[in-house]
């Protein structure tokens, strides 16, 4: 397919990636699309020549939209699609595009709740093996369920947000100090963003995955390494990472990721039942890129994962939690076998010990005021082409002042 826009065909936000975002036009909210370089206002466009679907963009964000479901996505996305590919709508459209350079977003649609698992083999051997060196690096549990915990959906923030270095308490000698954190960490992620909801007590199926998963964001889990060692025991992680989780601007629809669906890798013990996707099993050949400070640092692959999207949407609802619309769960850390595919600085610099070193000749181990970490991704498109996965950009800035 071409476009009247004239985009490359290399071009990884080219016609078939379509991703969803907000805008802010004379600081206004505008749902959009993205196209190239370029934001398409759908508000504007939909009530001109979609206008059965009108409702879906009246507001503020992407909300309606993704709580519309699957027949209005395929809509919707069809008909982005006829539009720009068709020079009949040219006239119609070229004053709703607005140039990315300088355009505000926002956090396309209100979080509603936030799982983040646990779901890399290789990321959970490692801190294993950082943290219990002389023990199993696998927790017993590990390969029976997707593991995770239940975080923080309001603060939750979209890529370019600066992220504060937080403060806590962490452990000294035999005794506690307060202040701010000095082991400051990302966690290269893949973010899952719900439309429909399901009905509380009734759990979601791995088949229905489709029916209620709209698409994907890169996510960084900030995560204060000391203050979670002190406080996570015995239930689980906290302030240490509450403070800030950053999402892509752009949500990427699952309908631009078909043919990036790869076999998922083996699993062993079989799972329960409700984990069982034999038949089924696949995940997303996603290639990820972490730089910090512009250089490059890792390439986690997300194709390695243990656990699926679907199986952690599977796990999250078994015990008949439901699912809301604009409910975000993430992958966890991904990492792959080599050691240029690790997605933390804490398995980077394997817990301080080994600081790595940077181009500069400068060695590092955690984050620094002042650094910036930025994580996209692409995935195969159709006939070769690459479909981007949009960035997720944040910067560090110090800590505030304690209480007294």
């Amino acid at each position: 397919m071409t476009d009247w826009l004239g985009l490359a065909a290399d071009d990884p936000f080219g016609i078939s990636t379509l991703p969803y975002g907000v805008v802010l036009i004379d600081g206004q909210p505008q749902p959009a699309v993205r196209i190239g370089g370029s934001a398409l206002l759908l508000r504007p466009a939909v009530q001109a020549l979609l206008p059965e679907h009108a409702d879906l963009f009246a507001g503020p964000n992407l909300d309606a939209f993704l709580a519309a479901g699957p027949d209005s996505w395929l809509d919707v996305r069809t008909a982005v699609t006829t539009w720009l590919i068709d020079e009949t709508y040219r006239g119609q459209l070229e004053p709703l595009l607005r140039p990315l350079a300088g355009l505000p977003t926002v956090l396309p649609f209100s979080v509603a709740d936030y799982v983040d698992f646990y779901a890399s083999e290789n990321h959970a051997r490692n801190v294993g093996r950082i943290f219990r060196p002389d023990a199993e690096s696998l927790l017993p549990n590990w390969k029976h369920l997707p593991v995770g915990y239940h975080g923080r959906a309001g603060t939750v923030v979209v890529s370019g947000t600066e992220v504060r270095r937080p403060l806590g308490q962490r452990q000294a000698g035999d005794g506690v100090e307060f202040g701010p954190s000095q082991r400051l960490d990302i966690e290269a992620e893949v973010g899952f963003v719900v439309g429909p909801g399901s009905s509380q007590g009734q759990p979601v199926p791995i088949a229905d995955f489709d029916r209620h998963v709209f698409g994907v964001v890169l996510l960084n889990d900030w995560s204060a390494r000391d203050i979670q060692a002190w406080e996570y025991v015995p239930l689980g992680p906290f302030l240490g990472k509450s403070f800030a989780t950053s999402i892509s601007a752009w949500i990427t629809p699952l309908a631009a990721l078909q043919t990036a669906r790869v076999p998922a890798v083996p699993r062993d013990p079989a799972p329960l039942p409700y984990l069982d996707d034999t038949g089924d099993s696949w995940n997303l050949d996603l290639s990820i890129e972490v730089r910090l400070n512009g250089e490059l640092i890792s390439r986690p692959p997300f194709a390695t994962m243990y656990w699926t999207a679907a199986q952690m949407m599977a796990h999250m609802t078994v015990n008949g939690a439901s699912l809301r619309p604009g409910d975000l769960y993430g992958s966890g850390t991904v990492s792959g076998p080599e050691p240029d595919q690790l997605g933390s600085l804490l398995e980077l610099s394997w817990g301080g010990s080994r600081p790595f070193a940077l181009a500069d000749g400068s060695q590092r181990s955690y984050l620094s005021d002042g650094d910036e970490i930025v994580m996209t991704a692409t995935a195969p498109g159709p006939d070769g082409a690459r479909i981007g996965i949009s960035e997720v950009r944040g910067r560090i800035v110090p800590a505030l002042d304690g209480p007294a």
